[in-house]
């Protein structure tokens, strides 16, 4: 039977689905013993004390929270199998449990264009790896298409004081900022910061600023107002594989261990993104028509009727705002809510497609192929490793 150190910030969602994802491994695959160490223990105990206490309670391996410094290796050296948060930086000489960082800054980036804003910010850490390539995707993307993005870097990760709850260099910068634009903050935490800083600032959200975060992080983003949207993670799965790492490398079958990566999935809209910034007033109808309504019947013509314009005109400037067709702006939509739902709900995947929208759904795996690599099912299986 494994015996395990976990290690984690649990007051989170993101360690909360880790240590959940760890422990389903083992339920399923064999029995373990667990020790969750308080986070604390990392500063009061230091590498020396957790050796310790690792090697008196007989753990074969830790998973979690370990400052990235020579001590580390000690560990290691004691032969305790390692599996590493990147909580700062990667570590190079253990497997981190890492994510594809700059694919959610990506995704948040497309999401706002489709909402069609023309002016953007990110909010984060320059010095934390998570933070810094979830900006680099986020800049690339809109850079790519030739937007400039407004950047405000915090110092602490672990700030004491509640400044963004009064007038501050944050509430500053907000009002600073050309309106209306769309905000990404590295994480719930931190998009929850912009939120209270407009209260303070008397910025409103959605209306002037809107707000993305990362992790959705559910008790967060619902103590915000408004109500945050954010960019959900595959983090549960993340701690599945990283459980069946380290049962694997307990057992000497894997000598060369790669990173885990955890990746951003699907974006959960609640009201600090719930509207449009078209700076054309018919394409603004068009697409508040749209992202209410697409999940429903609609078509092209649908649309028309909520517009005084012509199909071309709609046409050549939705494209112009959006970059796409109505067309495919619509279908896009439906595809975005249909993988959400292959991983919220055990329905049948013809039914799942029929809810997001989808009348005929003989082509669903083809059209979905096409854009995700593989077929619902199997996109299913990939994300859901216990079905």
């Amino acid at each position: 039977m494994n015996k395990i150190i976990l290690l984690f910030d649990i007051s989170e969602r993101y360690g909360q689905s880790l240590m959940q994802g760890i422990v389903r491994y083992y339920k399923e695959n064999g029995s373990a013993l667990f020790c969750r160490m308080p986070l604390y223990y990392r500063e009061s105990l230091g590498i020396k004390g957790i050796l310790k206490f690792a090697r008196d309670w007989g753990a074969q391996g830790i998973v979690g929270q370990l400052n990235n410094s020579r001590q580390v290796k000690k560990i290691a050296e004691s032969g305790i199998q390692l599996i590493l948060e990147d909580f700062h930086e990667r570590f190079e000489d253990f497997p981190n449990i890492t994510g594809g960082y700059f694919e959610t800054g990506q995704m948040g980036a497309e999401y706002f264009v489709n909402k069609g804003f023309r002016h953007f910010a990110f909010y984060g850490f320059r010095n934390i790896v998570w933070s810094r390539e979830r900006s680099d995707g986020f800049e690339h993307y809109l850079h790519e298409r030739g937007f400039d993005v407004y950047n405000f870097e915090h110092e602490d990760l672990h700030e004491t004081d509640l400044w963004f709850y009064k007038p501050s260099s944050l509430s500053k910068w907000l009002k600073s900022l050309p309106k209306p634009i769309a905000i990404m903050a590295c994480d719930d935490m931190r998009a929850q910061h912009i939120t209270e800083a407009c209260k303070h600032a008397s910025i409103r959200v959605p209306e002037d600023v809107i707000v993305l975060g990362v992790d959705n992080d559910e008790l967060t983003c619902n103590l915000s107002d408004p109500p945050l949207s954010s960019i959900n993670l595959d983090t549960e799965k993340g701690g599945y594989e990283a459980a069946r790492l380290m049962d694997l490398m307990i057992q000497g079958k894997v000598k060369k261990p790669q990173n885990i990566m955890v990746m951003p999935t699907y974006i959960v809209t609640r009201q600090s993104t719930d509207i449009t910034a078209a700076h054309d007033n018919d394409i603004a109808a068009a697409l508040n028509y749209i992202h209410k309504n697409f999940e429903n019947n609609i078509n092209v013509s649908n649309v028309l009727i909520q517009v005084p314009i012509s199909r071309r005109s709609l046409e050549k400037r939705f494209l112009h705002v959006t970059g796409t067709s109505v067309y495919q702006y619509i279908f896009k939509l439906r595809m975005q809510r249909f993988s959400q739902q292959l991983l919220e709900s055990d329905r049948r995947i013809s039914e799942i497609a029929l809810d997001a929208g989808f009348t005929l759904t003989n082509n669903i795996s083809r059209q979905f192929r096409q854009i995700y690599g593989c077929t619902p099912g199997e996109y299913r299986k990939k994300h859901l490793p216990r079905l």
